[in-house]
């Protein structure tokens, strides 16, 4: 089962170029006839809130789900707008968290809404720990993948240390002896691994730019660059890796049998 991620993309409808490149990430998952289980948007979907800013978004990811037949699973990131969000991509109403489960075949997807609404940071409340404590006394079938924007670990990009999850120990308490396999975030523009409670934490790449990690001295830079994550759920282990969105030159382009097999091949007696 693979899931694709899709993080940061921060639409503004004055910067045409990041809705293409949220195009083109499409067209490449479109090409590549990957069965897709779900598609997800872990947050900063536009970069103000701008309700024109969804309707552009969702008028390019909708018709692309119903394509490959897998979910879109939204989530919120500290640059969106609680009743904005709900109202152009989910046709509802409310400025409440959002916080929701999605079930593909067996694998559970939980999100929880880490915002905090004029803030960068993220929190999670004692009521969403519990809802989430709540939701995982049973366990799903295949295991589940936790996703919110907010980072549970400290981020590789010093400029965005102090503005993660502020309370990543209490949500730590919940999963501990959970059925929970991976957390899925975004926020920090740049991809990371690590673990949170001995679950794998994959901070997954931005579609908008990336943030440069080894800046000079005193320097916040961020440069072109974009990425989505691709994620395989096997029966025994959960892989994530970044896939560049670039038309970088093309080395090898070859017959994926013929590739296999001279992999296995014996090359020595």
């Amino acid at each position: 089962m693979t899931l694709i991620q899709l993080s940061d993309l921060h639409i503004d409808v004055d910067h045409p170029g990041r809705l293409s490149t949220v195009r083109y990430a499409l067209d490449v998952v479109l090409g590549s006839g990957l069965p897709v289980a779900a598609l997800v948007l872990s947050g900063d979907l536009t970069d103000s809130g701008d309700p024109a800013a969804y309707r552009a978004l969702r008028a390019v990811v909708e018709p692309t789900a119903e394509r490959i037949g897998a979910p879109l699973v939204y989530a919120m990131g500290n640059h969106d707008e609680r009743a904005a969000f709900r109202r152009e991509l989910l046709d509802g109403s409310g400025g409440e968290p959002y916080d929701h489960v999605v079930r593909v075949g067996g694998l559970r997807l939980v999100v929880l809404d880490s915002t905090v609404p004029g803030r960068p940071q993220g929190l999670l409340t004692s009521d969403q720990l519990a809802w989430l404590a709540a939701e995982l006394a049973e366990p799903a079938p295949l295991g589940t993948v936790l996703v919110l924007h907010h980072p549970p670990v400290p981020t590789a990009f010093a400029p965005m240390r102090g503005v993660d999850l502020q309370n990543p120990r209490d949500l730590a308490a919940v999963l501990t002896g959970t059925d929970v396999r991976m957390i899925l975030c975004g926020h920090a523009h740049h991809t990371g691994a690590s673990a949170l409670a001995g679950i794998p934490v994959w901070i997954g790449p931005a579609t908008a730019h990336r943030a440069e990690l080894l800046s000079p001295a005193g320097r916040a830079r961020g440069r072109a660059g974009a990425a989505l994550t691709r994620v395989d759920v096997h029966a025994d282990a959960v892989v994530a890796a970044a896939e560049p969105l670039d038309a970088s030159e093309l080395l090898m382009d070859t017959d994926k049998r013929a590739l296999t097999e001279a992999m296995h091949a014996t090359t020595h007696p």
